[in-house]
């Protein structure tokens, strides 16, 4: 089912020239450093960009009185002249963020700094695309009257593939070719599949310019591979279908339309036919009652070989420096350590063993995605376009 055809805005931004860009070349770099290390000093600032304090000062002095960032004295240590730490100005650019799961869909704004505020949610009454994005555009629509212009772009997280800046697929909500209307007109609007924006938050905010590879289980499993902090998602951004690859039982169907897929070896789908139940309405629900249950520990170790023997195969792939687990993922390993751990050694080309990638469990916990569509919106927002738009539009 579709919806009117998207565009980024209504309107065509402002022209930004050669000057104007260059001029904002080190802003930018330093905007983005401060998205990265809220409450670093100026100084340091300075160490990291290479540019002396005088630039640096002038830089933050231009960003005040733009409203950019704000500065506040940075404790005393030692000698040498005091500086400030740097921090999201409290009248800057936010972004609107939404994050739409199986059963309900969450609103809330991030700032430069990526503090989550004012989240708003609710629970699907119908899967139908068309009522669920109109309950989201009514909380984002109360979020633009609250903040107006400081609201420079919006970031959509969905249980679903993305391609060519549309929902092409997604079987936990039974949407099938969406394009997304924009939510706040003539704002900047972002569509990204939920596990690849977890995964950029994760690779990002807890190991910056290294090659993760990010795994989660929900509904299913889905991840994403960051290499540099960019995320991998191939030539029309539908990359990463991790759970799509045929790690799963040859010849078992998955909604997605292929056969022998991950995606429902992992999770609670694959629990309930270990126990020789049936499938159950709620997947991610059941297998979080099946890790607390005795009687369910054997299907639940069937589950970690499968995550094991995956990720061992994407690790001899992609040949990260961490693996990742989000979701459900981290207590499949823990419940069932030796099954994970076997499948896992298993599955490593040999050479690999003696030196494999760290694996630890992300840190973000249920915010990972709406904290990954503010990455991807900011990415939108920290441009010489952007905040040329925002000087123009915040100072004419």
């Amino acid at each position: 089912m579709a919806q009117a055809r998207s565009s980024d805005a209504d309107s065509g931004p402002i022209k930004v020239g050669r000057a104007e860009a260059a001029r904002w070349s080190g802003a930018l770099d330093l905007l983005r450093l401060v998205r990265a290390r809220p409450g670093v000093t100026r100084a340091e600032a300075a160490r990291v960009l290479g540019v002396g304090s005088g630039t640096a000062t002038e830089i933050c002095s231009r960003l005040r009185a733009l409203d950019l960032i704000a500065e506040h004295p940075a404790p005393p240590s030692g000698r040498g002249r005091p500086t400030t730490t740097l921090h999201a100005h409290p009248d800057g650019p936010l972004v609107a963020v939404v994050d739409v799961r199986q059963a309900e869909w969450r609103v809330a704004v991030a700032d430069l700094e990526g503090a989550l505020s004012e989240s708003a949610t609710g629970r699907h009454g119908s899967k139908r695309p068309e009522q669920i994005l109109a309950a989201v555009g009514e909380a984002l629509a109360a979020v633009s009257a609250r903040h107006g212009s400081r609201i420079r772009a919006v970031a959509v997280s969905a249980a679903a593939t993305v391609r060519n800046g549309r929902f092409v697929q997604s079987s936990v909500l039974g949407w099938r070719d969406v394009e997304v209307a924009p939510l706040l007109p003539g704002t900047p609007q972002i569509l990204g599949n939920d596990a690849t924006l977890a995964g950029l938050a994760e690779a990002r905010l807890a190991h910056p310019g290294k090659s993760v590879l990010y795994l989660t289980i929900e509904v299913g499993i889905g991840g994403v591979f960051v290499d540099c902090d960019r995320a991998v998602t191939g030539a029309t951004g539908a990359g990463g279908e991790f759970g799509h690859m045929p790690f799963g039982e040859p010849g078992l169907a998955c909604p997605c339309g292929a056969t022998g897929c991950w995606d429902v070896a992992v999770d609670g789908r694959a629990v309930a036919r270990q126990l020789g139940e049936p499938e159950p309405d709620d997947p991610r629900a059941y297998l979080i009652e099946a890790l607390v249950d005795p009687g369910s520990r054997a299907a639940v170790a069937a589950c970690a070989a499968s995550l094991g023997r995956g990720a061992a195969g994407l690790a001899n792939v992609l040949d990260p420096e961490v693996v990742s687990f989000g979701g459900l993922a981290p207590e499949v390993r823990r419940v069932a350590p030796d099954a994970f751990a076997a499948a896992f050694e298993a599955g490593l080309m040999g050479f690999r063993r003696d030196d494999p990638p760290q694996l630890i469990a992300s840190a973000l916990g249920p915010d990972a995605f709406l904290l990954g569509a503010a990455e991807a919106a900011f990415d939108v927002v920290l441009t010489e376009q952007s905040i040329g738009d925002w000087t123009a539009a915040r100072f004419a």
